[in-house]
């Protein structure tokens, strides 16, 4: 199939297709007589893998390894699953940092009249 019918088959942009082709991702496309690149199911079916992967956070370098355990069928399941247990480690971190960030703005919203007034303690704070 061309780039279009796999960007709509698999969900991913014809850009990002591209894309992920030049980073090794997928394999290099085939091409037609005309030069046209040529995506067989396998390449879709991988592609549809990475916009799953992509959706749960994986990092790029991630991903190319995950792709790399999927398509080895003699790999270790400890491999996969020490891969996504330190990507859960990563976001429960992200999420610890994002709700300490949370709170130092309500802190600082909560303090600021919110008037006519020039004195903010948001601006005071983010001024530290």
């Amino acid at each position: 199939m061309n780039i279009g019918e796999a960007a709509k088959v698999s969900g991913v942009n014809a850009k990002l297709i591209r894309h992920y082709e030049s980073i090794g991702i997928i394999p290099k496309a085939s091409r037609s007589d005309a030069g046209y690149r040529v995506y067989s199911d396998a390449d879709v079916n991988i592609l549809a893998f990475v916009k799953r992967a992509r959706g749960l956070g994986f990092s790029m370098k991630e991903i190319k390894k995950l792709v790399s355990l999927w398509r080895n069928r003699s790999r270790a399941s400890a491999d996969v699953k020490a891969l996504a247990l330190e990507h859960v480690k990563d976001m429960e971190q992200k999420v610890e940092e994002l709700q300490s960030m949370i709170k130092t703005l309500r802190h600082l919203a909560r303090n600021c009249h919110g008037d006519h007034r020039p004195d903010c303690p948001i601006i005071d704070g983010l001024a530290q």
